[in-house]
């Protein structure tokens, strides 16, 4: 059996079967990564295909392109000792305006065993004008396995007038590495709290993301942004702005810029040297 540090509470949240819920399983077989249980239930989707290779590739998609209000999505994780899988999403995860103030959200919870990799990096969430939108992930992680995780979210629908026009906002990131907690990195951005275009807030900005990369197979690029980000100083004025913090095993960057193609440009520039784990460079052939 596969290391299964004892995931908290937050587990007996995600039941299986019930609508949104989604589950995908990778064991290393005959020295390839191999898709061994896939399942999903409406609004919920996830396609596969590489189901097998050096990593599995799979994309989360959802019926009508996004949440509507009320709609909850949940998804659980596992990878085997040495298995490895690369998990996005097949656009940007609409959150449809939501008048009533009924919460849309998402839940993740992923065991990484022994010596496995998983690369979640999902294209943006994009809240539209008056929604309402809340994600938590968990992720316990084998003392080896290495994790790149990216989180990013735009201003919504700018060309049509909203920037920062939703209701609420939250994301809340867990790691736990070998049975202990490493990180808890949250973000909240409400309205309630001041208004999100003030230029104290998100000003300029159309678009924030944080990457966070911890384990072996992710230590020198980790070390490498660090680096990189360490020589080259935020600047007032700048339209696209990094920083980056050592973590536990790796670093967590924190980005922002003036459009989500300035950050999704930078963010794949960085990834992209992650083609050689996962078999291919998974942007190469996505438009």
């Amino acid at each position: 059996m596969p290391h299964s540090p004892k995931a908290s509470d937050f587990a007996d949240a995600l039941l299986p079967g019930t609508p949104g819920w989604a589950s995908l399983e990778v064991e290393q077989i005959d020295g390839a990564s191999a898709v061994t249980s896939l399942y999903a239930t409406s609004p919920m989707k996830v396609l596969c295909p590489r189901s097998r290779g050096p990593s599995v590739w799979a994309y989360l998609s959802s019926y009508g392109g996004g949440l509507v209000a009320g709609d909850n999505t949940r998804l659980r994780v596992r990878l085997g000792r040495e298995a490895r899988c690369f998990l996005g999403t097949q656009s940007s995860t609409k959150v449809y305006r939501n008048p009533d103030g009924r919460p849309s959200g998402h839940d993740t919870l992923a065991v990484l065993g022994p010596g496995s990799f998983l690369m979640l990096a999902p294209d943006p969430i994009q809240a539209f004008g008056d929604s309402l939108y809340r994600q938590r992930q968990e992720f316990h992680l084998a003392s080896d396995a290495s994790l790149a995780l990216l989180d990013w979210v735009s201003s919504g629908r700018s060309a049509r007038g909203e920037r920062w026009a939703f209701s609420l906002f939250s994301s809340r990131n867990d790691l736990f590495v070998g049975g202990r907690r490493v990180l808890l990195d949250s973000v909240r951005l409400s309205p309630g709290e001041g208004p999100l275009q003030d230029p104290h807030r998100m000003g300029g900005f159309e678009c924030i993301a944080s990457l966070l990369l911890t384990g072996p197979v992710l230590a020198p690029l980790s070390a490498a942004l660090l680096e990189q980000t360490a020589a080259h100083p935020v600047l007032p004025g700048e339209p696209l702005v990094c920083s980056a913090s050592p973590i536990h095993g790796g670093a967590l960057l924190r980005i922002a810029g003036a459009s989500v193609e300035q950050v999704g440009g930078l963010l794949h520039r960085h990834l992209a040297r992650l083609a050689d784990p996962l078999g291919d460079d998974p942007w190469s052939r996505k438009s």
